[in-house]
């Protein structure tokens, strides 16, 4: 996952109308350390043009707050710089990836 660290930076990367994954997540959370590495796979195998970016909610609070981010991890979906989908704590990967399949060769194709 690319680290993001300003809202310019992550507006940018939405703004371009690819599929973009943005993941926020906590030095200290367990579970977004879990979930990570599970997300990253799935979405490379499955989904491999869409962009994956890492936003550490307790560094750039500014950023968090922006998206409306109330807790960690949260995982924001967007697609033709739309927020598609927004997920967090506990999620079954596969569900998650299947339910991301349709859109993504929508706009893909």
């Amino acid at each position: 996952m690319i680290q993001i660290s300003t809202i310019n930076e992550i507006e940018d990367k939405i703004s371009t109308g690819e599929p973009v994954l943005i993941y926020f997540s906590g030095e200290n959370c367990s579970v977004c350390k879990v979930l990570k590495p599970k997300i990253e796979k799935e979405i490379s195998k499955n989904l491999p043009k869409m962009k994956i970016y890492e936003i550490k909610a307790d560094l750039y609070k500014e950023i968090t707050s922006k998206f409306s981010v109330f807790s960690i991890p949260t995982i924001l979906v967007f697609f033709d710089s739309k927020e598609f989908a927004r997920v967090g704590r506990n999620i079954s990967v596969s569900r998650f990836v299947e339910e991301l399949k349709r859109p993504y060769t929508l706009f893909m194709d």
